[in-house]
């Protein structure tokens, strides 16, 4: 029996183990780094260990820290969750070999599914529809997708479209392939247009039994990251069910698995082919565990300790549907956020997997997600309507997150009739943002409503010639309003919009005002009446957007550069991020190099721009 559990892993899936452990009565151990030593899956262990550092490659991706803590801790089990070791055939090896129970598939399952090539000719072998594969050196035909073939998550994955982007592209996904699992191997697949990405839980034991525990569809994705999935499929029919169970059956079978994982497919119409083999937990697993009625980490705990499966795969009933909420900027072409998270509060009859609470300080040195929103009903349309409802209901004070769009998406016609498929967001539209107009306004008469000269709200006057007026930023943009301070009251302000009365709710942390409504959300800076002298950047310095790694620098001082360009490349929350010049000149200063850290707003090149005679 497994009496203490280290979890290798930090943030959601931590926490989502440990509630699993203590209602079990297994006692639980967190790894942390130096920035999670106040984060919430270390406080709710019975006991935590320090890996000293920040970064992933530093603290969490070091197997050699995690099983010493583990000895150091008496734990005599570890869960690897999802991401960082647990796909690692090595760290599986160390652990056994240090004597403690490892909660996942023997390491030559890992090893047979970690390099994704030779898992495809392994499936093909076992009778599994797949794919053509492509050699990257000798690839003429196009479109194709350049997959990592170590890793997933959508990391070191690239659609090339042209034939004069591959190199490019090449390099880029062999880059992000060696940052996020230590190994520059890409391989490329023909792009299939306008398919489902569909994916089967399986969970095996060690007496022979495998479980096909329905289909997820994660089609919705953005970055080939997923963010919205569903179960079951509203695509899939009994026929395809039928057939992909026993595709993804055969697949576990072909490698001896044992746990819990997952076997993705491509669906196109009726035909499916294989992707891959998830040697582990995944993200999404909330949605099949409320559709089935299971505890996937229950079972994952209870399959380690060597019990058996009952024979009879558990019904499905309803259907669960499952987004992610990241901390992303939907105006800086969704960059990553980091900060101060001052409020987070998702209200409803709703399941909420979060790393996060009020007041937490996200890094960015891991993941920007902040949350699993999950909603399970009798119906599709009736789980669509309760996690839409759930989202526009929520207060996320602090950083801009993908929220609107997640609504949007649930909203939307096309997904409301199940079309859809991986193109899903480059083929409609959606609005990044909402009029932040009303919201400045119900900012601007919460705030007077604030302060107060005896009963009357400062800036009142008797005699008048004019309003007064309020300024904020939304973003980089400034925006005034004009308001009767009469009208003010102080945390929710009723606004009459083209004859629809529609309340604001207004929360403010120091010169920061979150405006929440049924219109959406808005964050607003004040503007300071008389705002202090700031010490203005040189003509052409580019900075960086966010705190980061550079991980490529594409030109040297002197250079000339064309607006556009790149300049070089930063790696933040595990993402690359192109810096580019915003005009053509000439490189005058070149401020970083390779491997060197930086933070948000440090001067990385100077362009000098050219004159307009030049240009």
């Amino acid at each position: 029996m497994i009496k203490t559990l280290l979890i290798a892993n930090r943030g959601e899936i931590a926490r989502r183990i440990i509630r699993t452990c203590q209602a079990g009565g297994i006692r639980t151990v967190a790894v942390f780094s130096d920035p999670d030593t106040d984060a919430p899956h270390v406080r709710e262990a019975d006991f935590a260990v320090n890996l000293p550092g920040a970064s992933p490659t530093d603290t969490y991706l070091r197997a050699d820290l995690i099983v010493e803590a583990a000895l150091k801790a008496g734990a005599d089990a570890v869960h690897p969750g999802y991401g960082f070791l647990s796909e690692n055939a090595g760290f599986a090896r160390k652990v056994q070999e240090a004597g403690l129970t490892w909660v996942g598939p023997e390491p030559d399952a890992i090893e047979a599914m970690g390099s994704k090539v030779a898992a495809k000719k392994r499936m093909a072998a076992a009778g599994v529809p797949t794919l053509p594969e492509l050699d990257p050196e000798t690839v003429t035909e196009f479109p194709v997708l350049i997959k990592a073939s170590a890793g997933g998550g959508g990391r070191g994955m690239r659609i090339v479209r042209e034939k004069a982007e591959f190199a490019d592209a090449l390099a880029s996904a062999r880059r992000e392939a060696e940052s996020a699992f230590g190994d520059p191997t890409v391989f490329c697949e023909p792009l299939l247009e306008h398919a489902r990405h569909v994916e089967v839980q399986i969970l095996a034991d060690t007496h022979g039994t495998v479980w096909a525990l329905g289909e997820r569809e994660c089609s919705i994705q953005r970055r080939h990251q997923k963010i919205v999935e569903e179960s079951p499929s509203p695509a899939v029919t009994d026929d395809i069910r039928k057939r992909l169970f026993a595709a993804a059956t055969a697949a576990a079978e072909s490698i001896g698995y044992v746990g819990a994982g997952t076997v993705e497919f491509m669906l196109k119409g009726e035909d499916f082919h294989f992707l891959e083999v998830n040697t582990r937990l995944q993200v999404e697993h909330p949605v099949t565990e409320l559709v089935h009625g299971v505890d996937l980490v229950e079972w994952q705990l209870r399959i380690a300790e060597g019990a058996k499966l009952p024979t009879q795969t558990p019904e499905p009933n309803g259907h669960a549907i499952e987004v992610r909420l990241y901390a992303e900027d939907p105006d800086r072409d969704w960059r990553p956020a980091s900060g101060t998270l001052h409020r987070f509060h998702v209200p409803g009859d709703i399941r909420l997997d979060s790393g996060v609470e009020d007041g937490a300080e996200i890094s960015v040195h891991y993941d920007p997600m902040l949350a699993k929103v999950i909603a399970h009903a009798p119906t599709r349309a009736a789980a669509i309507r309760k996690l839409a409802t759930a989202l526009e209901s929520a207060r996320i004070h602090g950083l801009v997150t993908n929220r609107r769009l997640l609504v949007d998406i649930l909203r939307h016609d096309a997904f409301l009739n199940g079309d859809t498929h991986t193109g899903f967001l480059a083929e409609h539209e959606f609005a990044r943002t909402v009029d932040p107009q009303p919201f400045a306004l119900a900012a601007a008469l919460a705030n007077a409503a604030t302060r107060r000269v005896g009963h009357l709200p400062l800036g009142w006057r008797n005699v008048r010639s004019q309003r007064p007026k309020a300024k904020f930023l939304v973003g980089e943009t400034e925006i005034e309003v004009e308001y009767d301070p009469k009208q003010a009251t102080p945390d929710v302000v009723a606004l009459d919009l083209d004859g629809v009365r529609t309340p604001f709710h207004v929360a403010r942390y120091g010169d920061l005002v979150e405006v929440d409504s049924p219109r959406g959300s808005v964050s607003l800076r004040i503007v300071p009446r008389f705002p202090e002298p700031e010490t203005g950047l040189a003509p052409g310095a580019t900075v960086a957007p966010m705190p980061g790694t550079v991980v490529r620098v594409g030109v040297q001082q002197g250079d000339q550069v064309e607006a556009g360009a790149e300049l070089l490349v930063l790696e933040a929350m595990k993402m690359e991020h192109r810096v580019l010049a915003t005009s053509a000149g000439t490189v005058t200063e070149l401020l970083v190099e390779k491997a060197q850290q930086v933070n948000a707003g440090d001067v990385l090149a100077v362009v000098a721009e050219k004159s307009g005679d030049e240009q």
